[in-house]
């Protein structure tokens, strides 16, 4: 039986670590009503989802917090406590910062950091609201993206479709760079036909060799989700990237507002093509963020 590397997770204790989305009481986010999550959620909790389902190691992603570095020394505190769990972790830096190279120096003295992440785009409404997508016109992004690069780091992507183009048209300066596009470029309107536009858009991304694809937070944009609603993106996905560009994340905690870890790893396992399994569950992630399984039993 394949182990599994879930490649797209969040850890946070809110007494160790701000995280001002998780302070905000009542403020609707693009992916729905934080208040369930709005609690600590740590590794043990998170083992206790995972692991029946054959998950052994995982990727912490960055999740907001007020300092990235506090949260970067957080997760190591925690990956250094539990051994016997293998975790990388993707850390927050703003790329355009003056003081980028000392920033990504203190990071890398942290043994579990891969990779870094900057949101370029969340959902059109908060977009507006935020600014970030004005990150893909900026030369110094670019420089950063390509230091980034140099240091052997990767970089989480998570936009939304309508920023496909010129997101590969940014990327292609960067080629030395791996990119990991989270949550299959957040097809956030399921309807069939913004669908086939999700699908040719991201054919701009997945024709970029150094970049591979999440299966991740599908249900940030469809609540309601069934194995039959999130087939056409699986489906899409393996298709233009082929398994060994493909990984899974179950993006937990926020998808556990509209799922459990079972029904959502059922729907997978399910969906995924039994030969794409060894790719898609374990090898991809464990290459791309160069993470060591522990020995079968």
């Amino acid at each position: 039986m394949t182990q599994w590397i879930d490649a797209h997770h969040h850890l946070w204790d809110l007494n160790a670590v701000s995280y001002p989305w998780l302070m905000a009481r009542g403020v609707e986010r693009f992916f729905g009503d934080p208040t369930p999550i709005q609690r600590n959620y740590l590794l043990d909790e998170f083992r206790s989802e995972a692991e029946p389902c054959g998950v052994r190691a995982s990727v912490h992603i960055q999740v907001g917090a007020e300092s990235g570095l506090d949260e970067a020394r957080w997760v190591q505190s925690v990956a250094d406590a539990n051994r016997d769990w293998p975790m990388a972790q993707v850390v927050f830096c703003d790329l355009t910062s003056a003081n980028l190279s000392a920033q990504l120096d203190t990071f890398q003295s942290l043994t579990t950091v891969r990779g870094l992440r900057q949101i370029v785009g969340r959902a059109p409404g908060e977009d507006a609201q935020t600014g970030t997508n004005t990150l893909l016109d900026s030369a110094a992004f670019v420089t950063g993206l390509q230091e980034a690069g140099r240091r052997g780091l990767s970089f989480d992507l998570q936009i939304i479709p309508e920023l496909m183009e010129k997101t590969a048209r940014v990327l292609a300066q960067a080629p030395e760079t791996q990119i990991a596009l989270c949550h299959a470029g957040s097809p956030h309107d399921h309807s069939p036909e913004r669908l086939r536009d999700w699908a040719q858009h991201l054919r701009a991304l997945s024709a970029l060799p150094h970049v591979t694809c999440k299966l991740s937070g599908l249900g940030m944009f469809d609540h309601t989700w069934t194995p039959d609603s999130i087939r056409p993106i699986i489906e899409t996905c393996l298709d233009q990237f082929g398994p060994d560009r493909v990984m899974f994340g179950s993006n937990f905690p926020v998808d556990k507002l509209y799922s459990d870890y079972a029904t959502l790893a059922d729907a997978y396992r399910d969906l995924v093509p039994v030969k794409a399994h060894q790719a898609v569950f374990q090898d991809t992630a464990a290459r791309f963020y160069d993470l060591q399984l522990p020995q079968a039993d």
